[in-house]
């Protein structure tokens, strides 16, 4: 695995462990939740200063944002489909 694969899979590992949506993620680490999704994808090289801002809202050092997953550990899944509690505005 380079690079941009290990950040895409502990990513969305992390994200789906914290419960935390992409749009979730991307709000907390003000970054756009496409870029989250490219990140995850493995089509956008992210900056340190992004990859900082994500392993402070996965509360996680930038370094496990890089650690290789163990030889037989499976794809991170994607979280339940639908909408995320708290993440449901009111017009009220």
């Amino acid at each position: 695995m380079d690079s941009r694969d290990l950040v895409a899979w502990n990513m969305r590992r992390l994200r789906v462990e914290k419960k935390l949506s992409q749009e979730k993620l991307a709000d907390l680490a003000s970054v756009d939740r496409t870029y989250i999704s490219r990140l995850e994808r493995k089509m956008e090289n992210p900056s340190i200063g992004v990859l900082d801002k994500i392993a402070g809202v996965l509360a996680v050092s930038i370094a496990e944002l890089f650690v290789p997953p163990p030889p037989d550990a499976a794809a991170p899944r994607p979280l339940k489909a639908g909408r995320r509690p708290g993440l449901v505005k009111s017009d009220q």
